[in-house]
């Protein structure tokens, strides 16, 4: 799957507003996740794991717009490595935001902005045992 566009994310300031939105505006499930302050979101039929069911859409998340986390829509490509990926970006041009970080059980996320400031977000899938 390298390289293709996996995840969206949506920084919003009032969560409760910003499901109500994209839920009545475009009918996405939401899915409040307290423990990690995030909000899933589904744009299509979803397998029992929780992937897409058909092609042509992928799901996200959204998250409080702060400080330290990204202030615009994100798009996030799948890659092997996430340290490799970093360093061939920062060779190019790009720069490193937020390194590997894990989110158990299920893989590592990163963010970095490309060679003309835009921000993105990167995916290494956690190896399975």
């Amino acid at each position: 799957m390298s390289g293709k566009i996996v995840h969206f994310e949506i920084p919003f300031d009032d969560g409760e507003r910003a499901r109500g939105f994209y839920r009545e505006a475009f009918g996405w499930n939401v899915m409040v996740m307290p423990e990690m302050d995030y909000t899933i979101v589904t744009t299509g039929p979803t397998s029992e794991q929780g992937m897409p069911a058909e092609p042509g859409f992928i799901n996200g998340g959204m998250f409080t717009r702060a400080e330290s986390a990204p202030k615009n829509p994100v798009l996030t490509i799948d890659v092997p490595g996430i340290d490799a990926a970093l360093e061939k970006i920062e060779r190019l041009g790009g720069s490193k935001l937020v390194g590997r970080t894990e989110i158990p059980d299920m893989g590592y996320y990163a963010y970095f902005t490309d060679s003309e400031g835009n921000v993105l977000g990167l995916w290494e899938n956690k190896p399975q045992s």
